[in-house]
């Protein structure tokens, strides 16, 4: 198998993970409260058909090209998928999900300008120390209030994505 080969392998396993996860999360947190109010028959034969088909087409957008539409789909999804009363603010262990990943790569993080440490770490899948050790080597860029700036997490993400591929 060639090089072409496997990143091509490589990005059919991403976008088949980052589907997968989606689809999950819209079945419960969409499709199932919906088939609670009108029943489970009416969701599975009009609604399900049709979030199948928005699911792939928002994997193709989060992982496309074109990053205004990237970014946009990231935001719109977060919201959709995850309401809350206060900021978005999953647990670390989200930041390593396919969608996790989609997001901190096209958004950074839709609700904060900066993350602690420990989620600059989740994100990139690093450990804090590496964290420390990137925002003294001045690869990272600290916030002035504190942690590390989204932008540049995203932008780090965005360069080890290039070199992987």
């Amino acid at each position: 198998m060639d090089e072409g080969t496997l990143v091509m392998t490589d990005m059919v396993a991403v976008r088949d993970a980052l589907v997968d996860q989606l689809s999950r999360v819209v079945q419960s947190a969409l499709l199932d409260p919906l088939a609670a109010l009108l029943g489970r028959q009416e969701v599975d034969e009009r609604l399900a058909p049709r979030m199948r088909e928005e699911v792939d087409r928002w994997a193709d957008d989060l992982l496309g090209e074109d990053q205004h539409t990237a970014r946009s789909t990231a935001v719109r999804l977060v919201f959709a998928l995850y309401p809350g009363a206060g900021p978005f603010d999953p647990p670390a262990t989200w930041w390593r999900t396919p969608f996790g990943q989609a997001v901190a790569r096209t958004v950074g993080h839709p609700t904060a300008l900066a993350v602690s440490y420990p989620v600059a770490a989740a994100m990139m899948g690093l450990g804090r120390r590496e964290v420390h050790d990137l925002a003294l080597r001045g690869v990272l860029d600290r916030h002035p209030d504190g942690g590390i700036t989204t932008a540049s997490v995203r932008a780090m993400l965005n360069r080890q994505s290039r070199r992987s591929s």
